[in-house]
């Protein structure tokens, strides 16, 4: 059977997921930041039971109040996170080079910024699996309108990548988590819909873009960090 056999994108979020624990096991992966569609995956993947890898990246630069929901996780839920860091060497060379902020002088530095702290992390992490599963949704940003619910990775083949919550609204995101008493980062209540690092992370005005917040001094066009491109 292949990919191109299975018809997906009929397919709810909890049947994604049991299919990624039977097809893959420990070799599928939730690649979590604990956001509120991370949330909401970490709660199905709990009440399935079944084998399945969460895993996050520890940037060097997150919110206190991101630490705070990760140990809440861990209590409420009882699952095990791994934590992947970026390499030591090369953060300390970035900082001595170009200084903390290097990250707001232009789209080329930032991208390093983020390439060191996120990207090559990932890659480690991703190599440990077949597949891997992502909170992604269609209506978070204008990066994201065309991403399909399963799809071979073309930036890290041949893993498959696996995006339960594609087809949902920001609407039915927070209705699970009412109906469930899913723990959030703190910080949703503050306005920030979409939290990264905290010096390229503020809180949105009303209308704005969800992911307005992230990187907000670059053009809407260019707001991936490298973990998720968009497809060609």
């Amino acid at each position: 059977m292949t990919l191109q056999s299975i018809d997906f994108e009929a397919k709810s979020a909890e049947e994604l997921l049991r299919w990624s624990m039977d097809q893959y096991g420990l070799e599928a992966g939730l690649a979590s930041s604990f956001g509120l569609e991370d949330m909401v995956l970490i709660d199905m993947i709990a009440k399935l039971d079944g084998p399945l890898t969460i895993f996050t990246l520890d940037t060097g630069r997150l919110h206190e109040e991101t630490y705070d929901v990760m140990e809440r996780v861990r209590s409420k839920y009882g699952l095990e996170i791994k934590t992947y860091f970026p390499n030591q060497d090369k953060v300390e060379s970035l900082v001595r080079e170009k200084g903390f902020f290097s990250f707001r002088e232009s789209v080329d530095n930032r991208k390093e910024c983020c390439y060191i702290r996120k990207v090559e992390p990932l890659n480690r992490a991703l190599g440990e699996l077949k597949a891997w599963i992502t909170g992604l949704r269609r209506t978070q940003g204008v990066t994201r309108t065309d991403i399909a619910k399963v799809l071979e990775d073309a930036d890290h083949p041949p893993l498959i990548k696996i995006n339960p919550l594609a087809e949902w609204t920001e609407e039915q995101v927070m209705t699970y988590i009412i109906e469930n008493n899913v723990p959030i980062n703190i910080l949703h209540k503050r306005n920030y819909p979409s939290i990264g690092c905290a010096p390229c992370t503020r809180p949105v005005e009303q209308g704005e873009d969800i992911r307005a917040g992230r990187w907000w001094w670059e053009n809407p066009e260019h707001k991936e960090c490298g973990l998720h491109n968009r497809p060609a």
